[in-house]
C-alpha cells in the first residue's frame, strides 16, 4: 500500500478543487496513483451529482457570447442553489463556455445542448456534472437563445450581477464595419440599452399585432372621452400610439446616454461616420428567473 502523504492530498485538491477528505479517500482507493485518483473523484462526483439533482436552483447567472467573427451570438441561463456560487468566477466562467457551445453547436433544445461537445471527449452534460461536484451544489441549464446574421454583427451586454443579459443583431453592408471601434462602442451601447430600457421589439413592424391592436383600442377609447370631432380623435389615438412605439421599440427609444437622439439616429450617425448603413434588427433579453 502506497503512503498517502499530506503533500499528495494537497496536490490532488489543487488539481480538482475537491474536499480534502474526498481527495484522501480517492488516493487510498487509487493506491497513491494521482491520475487514477482523479478518475475516482470524477466517479464520486457523478454519484454526488445524482443525489443533488432534486435540490432547488433559484440562483445563477446569465452569460452572453459573440463569436470572433461577430456573426453568431448566444445567451444562456445557468442556475444553482446559492448566490455565493452564482457569483463565483468558476461558475460564471462555465456559463460563458456553455454560451460558446450554443453558438458553435446550434442545438435544438437543452437536451441537445447537454449532448454537445464541451471540450475534447467531454459533453456539456459531463462538464455540468463536474461543476456540480466541484462547487457542491445542484445546477441546471435553464434556457438559451442563439442568433446568426449573414451581413452584419452582434453586440452583447451582461449586467455586473449576471442577472440580466442581451444580444443585439445589427445589419450593414461593409465587412470592415464590424471591426471599427465606433461600431463596437455603438453595439455595446445598444446592447446595454436593450437590457436597461425593456423594449418589446427592435423595430416597429415586429411589435406583435395583438399588442398594437390592444393599445390602439385603449387610445381610441381615451380619445372618445374628449368629446372632440372623430377626425381629431383619430389623430389623438395615433399620436399616443406613436408615443407607445417611442417607448417600446428599441430603435425608436431615446438613447439613454444622450436623450436628444434615438437609437435609430445613433445608428445613422455611426453609419455615416463609417460610410455604411447600420440597422438594429432584433435582440434577445434574458432576465434571470423569468
Amino acid at each position: 500500500m502506497a503512503q498517502i502523504t499530506a503533500a499528495l492530498v494537497k496536490q490532488l485538491r489543487e488539481m480538482t478543487d475537491s474536499p480534502m477528505m474526498e481527495c484522501k479517500k480517492a488516493l487510498v482507493e487509487a493506491d497513491g496513483d494521482i491520475e487514477k485518483a482523479v478518475d475516482v473523484l470524477r466517479k464520486m462526483g457523478m454519484a454526488k451529482a445524482v443525489k443533488k439533482a432534486g435540490r432547488e436552483t433559484n440562483e445563477g447567472t446569465v452569460a452572453a457570447y459573440v463569436s470572433e467573427c461577430g456573426k453568431v451570438a448566444a445567451l444562456v441561463e445557468v442556475t444553482c442553489e446559492t448566490d455565493f456560487v452564482g457569483g463565483n468566477p468558476k461558475f460564471t466562467g462555465f456559463a460563458k463556455n456553455v454560451a460558446a457551445v450554443v453558438a458553435k453547436a446550434n442545438p435544438a433544445d437543452v437536451d441537445a445542448l447537454k449532448a454537445a461537445e464541451f471540450s475534447e471527449n467531454e459533453t456539456v452534460d459531463a462538464a455540468l456534472t463536474e461543476m456540480i461536484h466541484t462547487m457542491g451544489e445542484n445546477m441546471k441549464i435553464a434556457r438559451f437563445a442563439r442568433r446568426e446574421v449573414e451581413n452584419g454583427a452582434f453586440g452583447s451586454y451582461v449586467h455586473a450581477n449576471g442577472k440580466l443579459g442581451t444580444i443585439v443583431e445589427f445589419t450593414f453592408s461593409k465587412p470592415e464595419t464590424a471591426k471599427a471601434e465606433a461600431f463596437k462602442t455603438f453595439a455595446h451601447d445598444v446592447a446595454m440599452q436593450a437590457a436597461a430600457a425593456g423594449a418589446i421589439s427592435a423595430r416597429r413592424e415586429d411589435v406583435p399585432a395583438e399588442i398594437v391592436e390592444h393599445e390602439m383600442s385603449i387610445y381610441k377609447a381615451q380619445a372618445a372621452e374628449s368629446g372632440k370631432p372623430e377626425a381629431i380623435q383619430v389623430k389623438i389615438a395615433e399620436g399616443r400610439l406613436n408615443k407607445f412605439f417611442g417607448e417600446s421599440v428599441l430603435s425608436e427609444q431615446a438613447f439613454i446616454k444622450d436623450g436628444d437622439i434615438t437609437i435609430r439616429q445613433y445608428a445613422e450617425k455611426v453609419g455615416k461616420e463609417l460610410g455604411d448603413t447600420i440597422e438594429v434588427v432584433a435582440f434577445d433579453r434574458f432576465t434571470f428567473g423569468e
